[in-house]
């Protein structure tokens, strides 16, 4: 049964766990709070690197006054005994009277199974409310149980006309101070930074979160068939300080692929399509790796690649009042669209300016 506090108090639990975003892989980022008489006595969110959980974050705050309270949580408490012991074990034994959850894990070694555990020691659960918002946040997590591969977010910097740079290659900067800023901020909520050999190859980027005061950093990925990026470039350098993992086919040169790893770089043989990689063995193999959420920043070949896959669950684009006319490189490459009933539709979700640009973000349409 409802109570009317329990969509505020749910509300919170969902905004501690979104803290978490791109620090708890392969974990999902989960949200608690602890409530009892209209008091909060306990709060946390899933740690980095996974350990320690919500439930026990906030129970360790509560103490011994959890005993008849409520716990908020954003997803199923787990069952199974991992490095912890299971969260829903834990509520049990805290005597915590009542939990809310918005959702199940899909994770087999959970699905439903927390949910019993607590209701066979006399819990009382409730679940439904703020379902979609649960769905979104646990989105990530859930593809990577149920699909194998990570949630991919593709984002684009574009002219008015649809171009990422000048014929001559000059991109820095279209978009403005505010929209870059954003940019940090998107990275730092996901696992991973995806970009392909020719982004790679021509911006030399570092792919790092700057300027947002934190001590964390996404995995870099880069996409390159034959590995032939620059060895004396800023990912290489870099390597042995901030992971760099590379996806390459099984025909990459022998020595590049020693070089690499000498550098400190993971290296993930994938399968071929044709002449380029198979995206969706390269999702897989980061799926499998425990990546749960990756942003990927281009350029136009690998996100031509991704929206032909329909591997693109959710698209950002920063748009900025400049023109750069045909000669200027397209933000997407060829895609082998003939007909209009062949090119990929996306529904509009937000749109929002940043500073002089505007941010939009698409997702695929909900079926129906």
């Amino acid at each position: 049964m409802t109570r009317p506090e329990d969509v505020r108090y749910l509300a919170l639990a969902l905004s501690l766990g979104r803290r978490g975003q791109g620090r708890t892989w392969p974990n999902p980022a989960v949200g608690c709070v602890i409530v009892k008489d209209g008091r909060i006595l306990g709060r946390g969110w899933t740690q980095p690197g996974g350990r320690p959980h919500a439930e026990r974050a906030a129970l360790d705050q509560a103490g011994e006054d959890a005993r008849g309270a409520t716990a908020y949580v954003s997803l199923e408490p787990c069952a199974h005994h991992g490095r912890t012991p299971p969260c829903a074990e834990a509520l049990v034994a805290a005597g915590v009277a009542r939990v809310v959850a918005p959702i199940a894990d899909i994770d087999p070694n959970v699905d439903g199974r927390g949910f019993s555990m607590l209701r066979d020691a006399g819990v009382e659960v409730t679940t439904g409310l703020l379902a979609e918002q649960a769905l979104s946040d646990h989105a990530g997590f859930f593809f990577n149980r149920a699909q194998g591969r990570p949630l991919v977010t593709l984002k684009m910097a574009l002219t008015l006309d649809g171009r990422i740079a000048t014929a001559t290659g000059e991109s820095q900067w279209i978009t403005g101070p505010a929209a870059r800023r954003e940019v940090h901020a998107l990275r730092a909520r996901h696992d991973a930074v995806m970009v392909g050999a020719g982004t790679a190859r021509i911006d030399d980027p570092t792919l790092t979160v700057r300027d947002l005061g934190m001590d964390h950093q996404p995995v870099r990925v880069v996409v390159s068939r034959r590995l032939d990026l620059p060895l004396m470039g800023n990912l290489a350098r870099t390597a042995k300080e901030v992971p760099v993992w590379i996806c390459h086919g099984r025909d990459a040169d022998p020595a590049l692929v020693e070089a690499w790893q000498g550098l400190g770089a993971r290296l993930f043989s994938c399968d071929l399509a044709g002449r380029q990689l198979d995206i969706s063995s390269v999702l897989q193999e980061l799926g499998a790796a425990g990546l749960t959420r990756v942003f990927c920043e281009g350029g136009g070949a690998l996100a031509a690649t991704l929206l032909a896959a329909d591997l693109v669950d959710e698209l950002i684009v920063m748009s900025a009042g400049m023109l750069l006319g045909a000669e200027g490189r397209p933000g997407i490459g060829a895609l082998g669209v003939d007909r209009l009933a062949e090119a990929p539709r996306l529904t509009l979700v937000e749109m929002r300016a940043l500073g002089s640009d505007v941010l939009t973000r698409w997702a695929r349409p909900t079926a129906g």
